[in-house]
């Protein structure tokens, strides 16, 4: 057996009652600290994107004494920065039937209903606060022509809900949230720490205390200990090697959390998204995201016969398939990323993809230039259609884009109760790093509410029910367990530099990717992952026999910190496959090729796998411990999803 069975697991924080008032009775009933004892506890967080950033600088704001650590040279530069689209809102300015109920349908449906109706039912309700924190910030949202908000459409909506910035709204909102985080570190109440990376936790009497970390300028490892420890840390899609995360994403900070005590929730759900620009060759490191935005006025298609070889431009409009259209008439093009995803591997398998290799679509802007212009085409995805152009060489306002689906987002994280602290006492997670809002599949635009609504509103609201008991007994580099996490660190580091073989990090790291995007990528097989759980522990020792770290562990030395993280995505995708095997059933982004209806749609199993599942680590070596959380629906009954 690939895994052991463990007791249920239950979400104690979790408020009951009418659904509507749930998230202003647990904020009642959750213990307070006054001001002047904020100032007497300290909170370690981990990470500076719009999750890390925004709760960094609300905890200042609040009294705590903050210490923040990113592992880039600026907080800016988190990977928040390249989100595009934009962000959801129940505003309704649009008065077209939008609504918090309706968002949070939409947010449960969208997730092939596998998240907690309460966690989604808050992020709804947050939502709407958020665009106000933002604007009072100035965030410079897209405007209509009075000077009100203007809105978009993104996938599994039929409501424009999504509030932008042209396409680098995540670039903007990260910016407010930077703000806000310098004027805390002007004011003395946060500590940053760049160029910091947090290679392990430390848990003293079965309490979150601090982190060890590396300064990636020095080499030095250090210790930092406060009263309660948040990670926001993003996601893991980096696993996969090719994907539209920054190359410094990585999931150590989870991953050595998890080796600490803290579950890790439904790993096999990863998102694959639509709208990349295809591969191009063995020489890439990344690929390049085109936002979900663009599928409002690009029509996707592709040519009727297999193998036609004209250029778009020459294919008559009757030979085109605009098969999202065909398939999706109630949403079209707008169909959630998993749906759409599915529906381009599948044309592309049946010889009718474009481009090199056939794996390609095309994402057509002809109809929307002719019927609204150039320069208002422009105005609402200049940038993107200019980065498109410099990376391919073609001109979209002349060509149709070339697109195909990559892996782009992580909805499996750390496993968090309704406060978002994990099983670890003391350990909050936040944002991509955690599980909680969006279930097998996040709905566009979704990505920037959860960072922003755990960062600005929960959080906040949440820690204080446990820092009231603390301050806690001081931890010093003396204690046992400290030197104990420190010492492992350093061995770790030690054992990477003296392996020194003759294969780079970066050719694992590509091996394990490929293994990951054929066996555990858009569709899984039971053959496939069991040969995956065959080849990944293989590559792994092989990895700590030949990898060759040049350099030494004082100083800078870039190929080092790769292959920490590279060692921990080896651990992490083992347990991706093992959590893809035990779920028999296909649900949003994880699709089992044997659950699948008659036309080729996700197939769910409510019977036998409406839970969470919440893996434990046991031991290097040892099969992880599967806890379920059961998940129960009063306000959505599940169904068969239909975009149709």
């Amino acid at each position: 057996m690939f895994y052991t069975e463990g007791e249920p697991i239950v979400d104690e924080k979790a408020p009951d009652g009418p659904i509507e008032t749930r998230w202003d009775r647990r904020r009642f009933g959750a213990k307070l600290v006054n001001p002047a004892n904020k100032r007497k506890l300290t909170v370690i967080v981990v990470g500076t994107g719009l999750a890390g950033g925004s709760a960094a600088a609300t905890l200042g704001e609040l009294g705590y004494n903050v210490k923040s650590f990113c592992y880039q040279d600026s907080p800016r530069r988190a990977h928040s920065i390249a989100a595009q689209g934009g962000i959801n809102a129940a505003k309704n300015y649009r008065n077209d039937g939008d609504s918090i109920y309706r968002l949070f349908y939409d947010t449960v449906k969208g997730g092939d209903f596998r998240a907690r109706e309460s966690n989604v039912y808050r992020l709804a309700q947050i939502s709407v606060e958020i665009i106000d924190q933002c604007v009072a910030q100035g965030v410079p949202f897209a405007r209509e022509y009075g000077g009100l908000l203007d809105t978009r459409s993104f996938g599994g909506a039929q409501v424009s809900r999504t509030f932008y910035a042209r396409g680098q709204t995540g670039q903007q909102l990260l910016l407010g949230a930077y703000q806000a985080l310098s004027r805390q570190i002007a004011a003395g109440r946060v500590e940053m720490h760049p160029r910091t990376e947090m290679l392990d936790l430390v848990v003293v009497d079965g309490r979150a205390r601090g982190i060890v970390v590396r300064d990636l300028v020095t080499g030095e490892v250090s210790t930092h200990f406060a009263d309660a420890v948040v990670l926001a840390t993003g996601g893991y899609g980096n696993a996969f090697y090719l994907s539209t995360n920054a190359k410094g994403c990585n999931t150590t900070a989870i991953w050595r959390a998890h080796r600490r005590g803290a579950l890790m929730a439904n790993p096999c759900y990863t998102q694959i998204h639509p709208t990349c620009i295809p591969v191009s060759g063995e020489h890439q490191s990344k690929l390049t995201l085109m936002s979900e935005s663009l599928r409002n006025d690009g029509r996707v298609w592709v040519p009727k016969q297999g193998g036609d070889s004209r250029a778009a431009n020459d294919i008559p409009e009757d030979e085109r398939d605009y098969y999202l259209e065909r398939i999706y008439p109630s949403f079209g093009n707008l169909v959630p990323r998993d749906i759409a995803s599915r529906a381009a591997k599948h044309v592309c398998d049946e010889g009718r993809g474009v481009g090199p290799g056939g794996l390609g679509v095309y994402l057509d802007f002809a109809d929307a230039i002719k019927r609204l212009g150039r320069s208002a085409v422009e105005a609402k995805y200049g940038n993107l259609f200019e980065m498109y152009q410099r990376i391919t060489g073609e001109d979209p306002y002349q060509v149709p884009m070339r697109i195909y689906p990559a892996v782009h987002y992580t909805m499996g994280g750390l496993w968090v109760d309704y406060d978002l602290r994990s099983t670890i006492p003391g350990l909050f997670v936040i944002g991509e790093a955690n599980f909680s809002d969006h279930g097998a599949n996040r709905l566009g635009a979704s990505a920037l509410m959860q960072g922003l609504a755990d960062g600005y509103f929960v959080l906040p609201n949440t820690i204080g029910d446990y820092l009231a008991a603390g301050p806690f007994e001081p931890v010093t580099d003396e204690h046992p367990d400290v030197e104990a996490a420190v010492s492992q660190v350093v061995d770790r580091i030690t054992a990477l530099l003296l392996v020194n073989g003759d294969r780079t990090v970066d050719s694992f790291h590509r091996e394990l990717g490929h293994i990951m995007w054929e066996h555990c990528g858009m569709e899984r097989t039971e053959e496939g992952l069991r040969k995956a759980l065959e080849l990944i522990p293989a590559l792994r020792e092989e990895f700590w026999r030949r990898v060759k770290v040049p350099g030494t562990g004082e100083g800078l030395n870039q190929s080092l910190e790769k292959a920490g993280r590279v060692a921990d995505f080896f651990e992490l995708a083992e347990l991706m496959c093992v959590d893809a095997l035990h779920r028999t059933e296909s649900c949003g982004g994880h699709f089992r090729a044997e659950s699948q209806t008659p036309d080729g749609e996700a197939r769910r199993d409510d019977e036998n796998f409406d839970y969470v599942a919440a893996w434990e680590f046991a031991g290097q070596g040892q099969p992880p411990v599967l806890h379920r959380e059961q998940l129960t629906f009063d306000h959505v009954e599940p169904t068969q999803r239909s975009y149709k």
